[in-house]
Order: C-alpha cells, then structure tokens, then sequence
C-alpha cells in the first residue's frame, strides 16, 4: 500500500497515550497525513478534509503494546497509518486468540462508536505502529452526513461479516496443515491485471498465524516450510509469494 504519511524524525515526541488516558497534552510532532490514501475517507469534498484534519490526533506504539483494551470505551475511530495490529480477543483460559490482522489504511474501533457501547476485543501492536485517532463526535457527524463515507461503511461491515464466514468455516477444518494453507489463500492478494503470482503482503510472524487459526507456532514453521520446499510459495521481506497457486488449492481441498 502507498505510504499514508509523512512524519517528522521526531518520532519519540508522540505521546504513547490514547487521548482518554493522558493526562498531560500531547507534545506536539509533525505529522502529514495523506487522508485520502485511506479508503474511508478517499472520497471525502474539500471542507469535510477540512474538518478531519484538526482533529486528529497521533499515537505511537511499540512492537507488543495493547492500542485497545477489552471493554474500554468507545470514544474515538482510529486509523492505522503505519505498521501493522492484530485484534485479538482472551478465552477465559486465558489465552490469545486472533481475530485477523490490520494493516495501513484499515480503521477500527467502529462497533463501539456505533453500538455507543465498550470495546469487543483488543487491539495489540505486532510491530511499530502509528494510529490516528478521530473523536466519536466527529466520525459519527461524518458516517450521518458523509454519503461516501456511509457507502463505504456499508460496504466494511459487509466485508466483515463475510470474513468472519470465512473465518468460521476455517476455524471448522480438523486438519491442522489445511487450516494454514486455507488461511494464506485467504490472505492473498491478486494482480489487479488476472495475472500471476498473487501475494500475501505484510506476512503475519508464525506466532501470529498460529493464534489466528488455534495451533503452535512450530506447526506454522513446517508448514510454511513444507510449501517452500515444494516450490509452491516463496517467502521474501514481510511478504509471501504464491508461485503455484494451483498446487496450494489442491493441497487446501485434500482430504
């Protein structure tokens, strides 16, 4: 994805803080954000730029920190401008167990704004990571008088619930290879031209993968090592290569 900002080398002059925990006020940092590189908001007139932009405000968080807590309260939309998060949700074992992953451009946050109620899951930073958050007051002004951004909600919540589908379906394959073969394909992203290879961008870490679909982060290795050695995916920088697209579908639907 294009990059979402431009920010000043300072990056240590961000306050770590959600707005409704911070005490003091933010120290200030230059941040130039590129509003309409995200797709909320890409289809936003000039004035409702104009509103957004002075009420932004930036976080920083560190590989690991919680962005969202469980149950907190839904006082703003967020944006993800740089990094990558994971939503994740704590069985009553205690355990983390992933719900899917975010990367720049995603927004979040958006149930408890509109529900008015508390947060459903949490949010965890899986590297540095760089949010914007967008008061309640103004996001819920631009989801009942933008007609663009209502259109694109729409189409999220949509999206949603067919990944969440998706999710089920997967989270229901006994065979634990499959699961994680059926969780890439789900990941990859198509040439927009048809062709080939099709790729999974900003590749989750093994650990990660492993809390998304319940297994060990070991079984991912293997596995991811398995395709590998068989020429049917090639693994580079923070991304993964489908090279045989068909060989992976064959292995998804074996019995």
């Amino acid at each position: 994805m294009a990059t979402l900002i431009d920010i000043d080398v300072h990056m240590t002059a961000l306050n770590k803080a959600p707005p409704s925990e911070t005490a003091s006020p933010p120290q200030e940092v230059q941040v130039q954000v590129h509003l309409r590189k995200i797709p909320l908001l890409a289809d936003l007139a000039p004035e409702e730029i104009a509103l957004i932009k002075p009420e932004l405000r930036f976080r920083h968080y560190n590989k690991r920190e919680v962005v969202l807590h469980k149950g907190g309260s839904g006082d703003a939309l967020l944006f993800l401008l740089s990094g990558q998060l994971q939503v994740i949700d704590i069985t009553e074992d205690g355990r983390a167990v992933g719900l899917r992953m975010l990367v720049p451009g995603d927004f979040f946050g958006e149930i408890a704004l509109i529900n008015e109620s508390t947060r459903s899951a949490s949010v965890v930073a899986t590297s540095d990571v760089l949010v914007a958050f967008l008061p309640s007051a103004t996001a819920m002004h631009l989801f009942s008088h933008s007609p663009s951004v209502a259109k694109q909600m729409l189409k999220h919540l949509a999206q949603k619930i067919q990944r969440d589908s998706e999710f089920r379906a997967l989270l229901s394959i006994n065979n634990t290879a499959r699961r994680i073969y059926t969780y890439l394909s789900l990941l990859q992203k198509k040439p927009e031209d048809g062709g080939s290879p099709a790729v999974v961008e900003n590749l989750p870490t093994h650990q990660d993968i492993a809390n998304m679909i319940n297994t060990s982060r070991e079984t991912v290795t293997r596995a991811l090592l398995t395709l590998v050695q068989q020429g049917i995916v090639q693994k580079e920088a923070n991304r993964l290569v489908i090279l045989d697209p068909q060989a992976l579908q064959k292995l998804i639907q074996a019995p």
